[in-house]
C-alpha cells in the first residue's frame, strides 16, 4: 500500500485489521498512534518487542535509502518463502503417516470381507 501512494498511517490502519491475530492488530495500531506523532517506523517496531530483529534492520535500510516499500516487498518475499519451506517439510513428514493410516484400513477392509468366507469354509 506504500508503494501505491497510500499514506504509511492509512495503510499501518489497514495492516492492523487485516492481520488476523489481535496481538499483531493491537501492536501495529501503536505503531500507527506512534509513526502519526512523528516518530520513525524503526522506533515504532522497535517498542513493540514483537518482530524480529532482520525485519527492524531492513526497515531501518529502507528508511534510510528512501526504498521502505522495496525492504518491505523483500521481507515480506523471504518469510513466504519459509513458510513454503516449512509447509513442503512437514507435508513430507506426513506422507508416510498417511500411508500407514490408508494400509491399516485397506488391510481392515480385506479382512472383514474374506473372514466371513474362512468361517463358512470352516463350518463345512
Amino acid at each position: 500500500m506504500f508503494a501505491a501512494g497510500v499514506p504509511m498511517v492509512e495503510a499501518l490502519d489497514s495492516v492492523a485489521g487485516a492481520t488476523g491475530s489481535i496481538v499483531y492488530g493491537n501492536a501495529v495500531r501503536e505503531m500507527r498512534d506512534d509513526i502519526a506523532t512523528g516518530q520513525s517506523l524503526r522506533l515504532a517496531m522497535e517498542q513493540q518487542d514483537l518482530f524480529p530483529h532482520m525485519v527492524k534492520q531492513m526497515v531501518a535500510i529502507g528508511e534510510e535509502s528512501g526504498a521502505l516499500d522495496d525492504m518491505l516487498a523483500k521481507v515480506a518475499d523471504f518469510y513466504e518463502e519459509e513458510v513454503d519451506n516449512a509447509v513442503d517439510s512437514l507435508s513430507s513428514l506426513l506422507e508416510p503417516l498417511i500411508m500407514a493410516i490408508l494400509g491399516v484400513l485397506v488391510g481392515g477392509l480385506v479382512i472383514a470381507m474374506y473372514l466371513p468366507i474362512f468361517k463358512l469354509g470352516a463350518a463345512i
